[in-house]
């Protein structure tokens, strides 16, 4: 069958993507692994905070919370948190201002987090402008959508060739020999790859490493109304997760795209800053993961048809924020493809494109 719309990668992107084509026309998603969301997004922190990131990225991420506010039990509460040594005064003072915290006293974070280190922390700030995103409920919520309107998902569906053909593209995967008329590449680390399989020249996306651990709760402690905690710089992370505490060491290791694992010397350092600021020791490990955070040349997402390649349509480096900016993103792959207006600015629309790296 020749499907309008193929789209390599069964993550958030593509995933997102995939419901808002399936109103304009056919859509096959070819996912390679044996279920949706498994790189990138089945690792993430999984936290809407809409002023997390670059200029960009802030205004994706404040286009789409309209969107998830629509969705029922997609955000819950969470609150954030920036933590400092004494000698990390300059950096807090800029985290406190990007994310447009308010400061604390050292004690007031005590009594919100027990466990802090009142020898260790000497400055602290806080937001309620954070919250947990249901991360599989959003996937399954898209996959619905996708399949009510009679779209596809394959999956174990690795893609090995792709080929120009009459009209469009063919794609010869695991799961055989595919037609669309477009194909959005939405394949996560992949994407060079998957451009170079098309004959399309590559962007030169990295994907960069960060290693995660999770830990029972400290000390026996209720962490569930904990808000999620940023080192200064971000040099560590702590966040709440169904009773027990994710920490990760915050690292961006450049990689080559593969099934990412912790490096145990990183997790030990980045745990080890954790540490330091709390007055737990951390005993053991439930487990221990890695996902890769993929990103452009300049660290912006690109989202747009290629620019010698009009029907090859690029859907790439979400890097770390590819949930909380999927609302506003999918909506412009739909207007983009669709030929529709768009809600975002021309100057943002301009930012995202390929066509700046053309």
């Amino acid at each position: 069958m020749k499907h309008d719309f193929l789209i390599i990668g069964g993550g958030i992107a593509g995933i997102s993507a995939a419901a808002e084509l399936s109103e304009l026309g056919s859509v096959l998603v070819l996912e390679g692994e044996a279920h949706l969301a498994h790189h990138a997004s089945g690792r993430s922190a999984a936290l809407f905070e809409p002023r997390y990131g670059m200029a960009p990225v802030v205004a994706l991420s404040l286009a789409s919370e309209a969107a998830f506010r629509a969705m029922p039990g997609m955000l819950a509460e969470r609150g954030l948190m920036i933590l400092a040594r004494a000698d990390q005064a300059e950096v807090f003072a800029r985290d406190v201002a990007g994310f447009g915290l308010s400061d604390i006293s050292v004690a007031e974070a005590r009594g919100m987090v027990p466990i802090l280190s009142p020898d260790a922390v000497a400055f602290a700030a806080v937001a309620d402008h954070a919250w947990d995103i249901d991360t599989d409920l959003l996937i399954q919520t898209h996959a619905k959508r996708l399949r009510g309107n009679g779209g596809t998902v394959l999956t174990k569906a690795a893609v090995s060739a792709i080929t120009r053909v009459p009209g469009g593209w063919q794609v010869q995967s695991a799961a055989g020999v595919h037609e669309a008329r477009i194909l959005i590449n939405a394949a996560g680390a992949w994407v060079d790859r998957i451009a170079a399989m098309a004959g399309v020249q590559p962007i030169g996306f990295t994907p960069y490493r960060r290693s995660m651990a999770r830990l029972p709760a400290p000390g026996g402690h209720d962490v569930s109304r904990w808000p999620m905690i940023f080192g200064a710089g971000e040099s560590w992370y702590a966040k709440p997760d169904a009773g027990a505490l994710i920490v990760s060491p915050a690292e961006e290791h450049a990689m080559d795209p593969h099934d990412a694992w912790a490096d145990d010397m990183v997790l030990a350092e980045g745990l080890a800053r954790y540490e330091e600021m709390v007055t737990e020791p951390v005993t053991r490990l439930i487990a221990n993961w890695a996902g890769l955070r993929t990103f452009s040349p300049d660290r912006v997402l690109v989202i747009g048809p290629d620019a010698r390649q009009p029907d090859f349509f690029w859907l790439a480096g979400q890097g770390g924020y590819g949930f909380q900016t999927s609302p506003a993103v999918a909506q412009l792959v739909g207007d983009l493809i669709g030929g529709r207006g768009s809600v975002l600015p021309e100057a943002l629309r301009a930012q995202l494109s390929p066509a700046r790296f053309a």
